[in-house]
């Protein structure tokens, strides 16, 4: 009887408490996904501008596409190389906290530029402190949220999370080409600015780091502790990347995220306004594409998510990139002063591909790297931001020596054709972890 009872008491001290085995009508675990979906939406709204500012820039300032090209590839760049230390920080001080902050620099960083003279300050506001606070609550911030609060549908869910910067991209491209052509560059910034800084009391109060915070369990998992705060942020964040160094996986993920990246953010996102504006298409007209291309990106990431719960990751990378190459091989020949069916046929398709790799790359890295995964993830991503960061570059540098971005266009449709064939020798995951255990 003693023995009993003993084993009862043991088994009611390993049981969460009793609120915790409540189940609400609504988990909390869709709540955080429905803060982190409006979070990204705020931090996406600068990403709108750049392909918008690079024609205005240039007219008022002088500036050189290239020049400002090189401080939308320093954005591109931290944004990407912040995202896996971003992560650890989430461990070591809490999502709530690092997200506030994030988003608190992007406002910063987008006022400050409405005082700016010289380029340099353009690196410093557009690169350095928008930069940081973007890369801070990056898809590394969704692969968090969704690690720690969902285990059933996590495809699915990581397919919502990313869909966000597309509908950030949706909601504030036509509005920031409206601004920028009826009222100048600057009132376009201060929107960006606002809109990051409406965001930050959603995250304060609704927000929280982990299912334990509530009583709950992740949805779909059973109750976990919350774990203590993880210390030695920088060091396991660069040990993590070692580690994954060792594996061939790593290698072939980042180097084909690297591409998708050159071929979204860095060519089409920056630079396709300017290109389209260079065939006599206004402004506006080409703004409005690539909102259109946010609307279809929802479609095709959601889709993609859903997918990537029944199917092959490996094989659905191969088929977006090599679907995404042949797009952007035909591009430089839809381009026209007016949008023809030919033209909105691109968008449509591209868009469905847009972001449409990401939640297989989140799986693949999850299924190799486990609990790390969220950190691997960031440093794939800051490949991803690197890939984009050289082609925003280098694209502004060839419209000034070619006075074309057609030579662009194929060189990225080549691109995404290599990475469909890296996606296809991606080994599974147990050799991986047998080589990162070795």
């Amino acid at each position: 009887m003693t023995q009993t009872t003993e084993s009862a008491a043991r088994d009611d001290e390993r049981r969460p408490p009793r609120e915790t085995r409540r189940r609400p009508r609504v988990h909390r675990a869709w709540i955080v996904a429905a803060v982190t979906f409006v979070t990204i939406i705020g931090g996406a709204a600068f990403n709108s501008l750049p392909g918008l500012l690079i024609d205005p820039l240039h007219t008022e300032f002088g500036w050189s596409r290239g020049e400002i090209g090189l401080a939308v590839s320093i954005d591109m760049a931290l944004y990407g190389l912040t995202a896996p230390f971003a992560a650890a920080l989430m461990d070591r001080f809490g999502i709530r906290r690092v997200v506030a902050t994030a988003l608190t620099m992007v406002a910063a960083g987008a006022l400050a530029s409405v005082w700016m003279t010289a380029s340099w300050q353009l690196m410093i506001y557009w690169g350095l402190l928008v930069g940081l606070g973007t890369g801070s609550m990056a898809m590394a911030f969704a692969a968090t949220v969704t690690n720690r609060w969902f285990v059933a549908r996590r495809g699915l869910v990581t397919g919502i999370l990313t869909a966000a910067g597309a509908s950030g991209q949706l909601v504030f491209l036509p509005l920031c080409a409206w601004i920028v052509v009826e009222h100048g560059w600057r009132p376009a910034s201060v929107t960006v600015a606002l809109a990051a800084l409406v965001v930050v009391p959603f995250v304060w109060l609704l927000m929280r780091d982990h299912p334990a915070d509530t009583g709950l369990a992740p949805y779909g998992g059973e109750y976990v502790d919350k774990p203590a705060p993880a210390r030695g942020v920088a060091r396991r964040t660069v040990k993590v990347l070692f580690d994954a160094a060792r594996t061939g996986p790593f290698w072939l993920l980042a180097g084909t995220f690297a591409i998708c990246g050159a071929t979204t953010n860095g060519l089409v996102r920056t630079h396709f306004v300017p290109s389209a504006h260079d065939h006599g298409m206004p402004v506006t007209a080409a703004a409005s594409l690539l909102a259109v291309i946010g609307v279809f990106d929802i479609i095709g990431t959601i889709f993609s998510g859903w997918l990537t719960d029944r199917f092959d990751a490996r094989r659905l990378l191969a088929v977006y990139y090599a679907l995404r190459g042949i797009s952007l091989l035909f591009l430089p020949m839809l381009m026209a002063p007016e949008v023809r069916p030919s033209m909105v046929f691109f968008i449509v398709f591209y868009g469905l591909d847009w972001v449409a790799t990401v939640p297989p790359t989140l799986a693949l890295c999850r299924e190799q790297y486990g609990d790390d995964s969220a950190i691997v993830f960031g440093w794939v991503l800051a490949s991803h931001q690197v890939g984009a960061a050289v082609v925003a570059f280098l694209g502004g540098v060839a419209r000034d020596v070619f006075g074309s971005y057609d030579v662009v266009w194929y060189a990225s449709g080549a691109l995404c054709a290599t990475a469909a064939l890296m996606a296809l020798v991606i080994r599974r995951a147990r050799t991986a972890k047998a080589v990162a255990s070795g």
